[in-house]
């Protein structure tokens, strides 16, 4: 079947939701039409929906629209579910902030320095090199694995493309971003534990979370309801299917809602995932970036200067960000099935709002 050439759709709010006058919603329309935005925005403070409203096609081919009950991939956003499934594991005695990566990893991977541990790799400051380094230039259209896409379906199929990177600096020296070390926490904490990696997130952070539509689905098999990703916002885009790893793993590729991002944030901060101490600890800035723009903590992005703690994505074919100010109740989450869609959306908020 050809792909068609995606014709516009009106914005689908939440039944039930009034337009609010937080934001200029005719302008946030006009944006999204000239921007062909695809995705979902949603607004939440204390549990009640502000605003939650989509835009564009979950399917251009067949037509069908995203809806706010769509699921879309997180990319990166899912990286502190996997902190939080490590964390678990160290509330539990399992593991700690100071177990060294080799002590679980054995001979595999024998260019990660013997010193780097649990805590450096959760703070993207284990030194390690990366397999999908985002500082190399590559456009995020390119394709950049290795290895057959339709291979990485599991965490030790990562092996294969997580071997022969040098390290780039001594453990704990700075903070370098890291996607192969959220890989190697989730090879730890599946050969800790002896669960699988996806099981553990899912009884670990999922199930106490609530959060009933998230999980880590193959991209070859998505089942209704989820939103395929595109490359661009032009019409005659290519999806992503084969730039990313068939199967998301501890550096991303969850599924979710809007819905439930803002679930889980609730959940987090009532200590339903890890206790409220360890919630405390893991959004405790461990860095600052160089340009000051914001700080990290164990999984989490953190606002430069005020309370606000995110989740963020960025990847061929997704783009997300999820921010909650635990002192406010606010949460606003942009999610785009399109590579750039959702930050010309989230400057727009950051103009009509703090977020």
């Amino acid at each position: 079947m050809a792909e068609s050439t995606a014709p516009d759709v009106a914005p689908h709010d939440a039944p039930g939701v009034p337009r609010t006058a937080l934001v200029d919603r005719d302008g946030l329309d006009r944006l999204a039409a000239v921007e062909r935005f695809s995705g979902v925005v949603r607004i939440d403070r204390s549990a009640e929906v502000e605003l939650a409203v989509a835009y564009g096609m979950a399917n251009r081919a067949w037509g069908i629209p995203n809806t706010i009950d769509t699921r879309f991939a997180l990319a990166s956003g899912s990286k502190g579910f996997t902190a939080l499934a490590v964390v678990s594991l160290i509330e539990d005695g399992v593991l700690t902030l100071d177990t060294t990566a080799r002590s679980v990893l054995g001979s595999d991977l024998p260019l990660i320095d013997e010193r780097v541990t649990v805590g450096h790799l959760l703070a993207h400051r284990s030194g390690i090199g990366d397999y999908l380094d985002e500082d190399d230039g590559h456009e995020l259209s390119d394709y950049v694995m290795t290895v057959p896409v339709h291979e990485l379906d599991t965490t030790e199929s990562f092996l294969a493309v997580l071997d022969g990177f040098p390290t780039a600096f001594a453990p704990d020296e700075r903070f370098t971003y890291c996607n192969g070390g959220f890989v190697v926490l989730a090879l730890i904490a599946e050969r800790a534990s002896g669960l699988p990696f996806h099981d553990l997130v899912q009884q670990r952070v999922r199930d106490p979370a609530g959060m009933v539509d998230t999980a880590y689905l193959r991209s070859d098999e998505l089942p209704g309801g989820t939103a395929l990703g595109y490359l661009s916002e032009d019409p005659s885009s290519r999806t992503n299917v084969f730039h990313l790893p068939v199967r998301g793993n501890g550096d991303g590729g969850i599924y979710s809602t809007a819905a439930d991002v803002s679930t889980f944030w609730t959940a987090l901060f009532d200590g339903r995932i890890v206790s409220p101490a360890w919630v405390a600890e893991m959004v405790r800035p461990r860095s600052t970036l160089p340009s000051g723009s914001a700080r990290y903590g164990l999984g989490f992005w953190l606002d430069a200067t005020g309370p606000g703690v995110q989740l963020e994505g960025c990847d061929a074919g997704v783009s997300f960000r999820s921010v909650h100010d635990p002192d406010t109740g606010r949460t606003t989450t942009v999610i785009s099935n399109t590579t750039d869609g959702a930050w010309p959306i989230l400057r727009y908020l950051e103009g009509q709002q703090r977020i």
